[in-house]
């Protein structure tokens, strides 16, 4: 059995300060490689205790560690919502939100309490699971409220914030033909993320690009 110390022990033993210098250029204060992280969570397995006990650390390796772990169903929503607040690092963040708070039984409810919050970072999480349920269960989502909102505030929200209302706008231009020329026109309006620096071969987050493409793909 590993215990808090051993690994803490074992990913201090990993870090890498080029790696580290990297990461902290996108504010995440960790040099660890994420290869070898997760095959450390492949070899505690899950577990559920030792997770918790990771996550207390507040050492940002040692959390992104402790949701590889987790099991999402032990967290109450109360304790993914204090979580989400503790998680400085973007990658705890994502992280937090993709592999345990998407998985939970509590998504829809956190999606609401979290999509209104007066902290930007915070109500990015509501918006990635918007963004979740337009491609996934858009039943019941007002659709053209979203785009409406979008419209109107995402030009001036915070980065993370904009970056999240700006995947929404993509998938429902995606995902949904009937607001796909609303959703093309509000980009190419709005330029959000046009500019945005992209490696050969991957997709602009640009919304009309990204749509197009997905678009393209989706019906080659």
């Amino acid at each position: 059995m590993s215990t808090t110390d051993d690994i803490l022990a074992e990913l201090a033993s990993l870090e890498d300060p080029k790696m580290r210098a990297v990461n902290e250029r996108h504010g995440d204060d960790h040099g660890v490689n994420l290869t070898k992280m997760r095959a450390i969570a492949k070899r505690l397995k899950t577990d559920p205790e030792l997770a918790v006990e990771l996550w207390a650390t507040d050492d940002t390796a040692a959390r992104l560690l402790a949701i590889l772990i987790s099991r999402p169903r032990q967290y109450s929503a109360d304790d993914l919502d204090s979580m989400l607040r503790e998680a400085r690092a973007p990658k705890v963040h994502g992280w937090l939100v993709n592999y345990i708070v998407k998985k939970s039984p509590h998504a829809e409810e956190l999606r609401q309490r979290w999509f209104t919050d007066a902290d930007p970072v915070v109500a990015s999480a509501g918006w990635a699971l918007t963004t979740e349920r337009v491609v996934k269960k858009p039943g019941g989502l007002d659709l053209v409220a979203l785009l409406d909102q979008i419209e109107a505030e995402m030009k001036g929200a915070p980065d993370r914030l904009q970056w999240a209302m700006n995947e929404t706008l993509a998938n429902i231009g995606i995902h949904h033909p009937e607001h796909r020329e609303r959703a093309l026109a509000i980009g190419e309006r709005l330029e959000v993320l046009k500019d945005y620096p992209t490696p050969p071969n991957c997709t602009s987050p640009f919304a009309p690009i990204w749509i197009n493409e997905m678009v393209r793909r989706r019906e080659s």
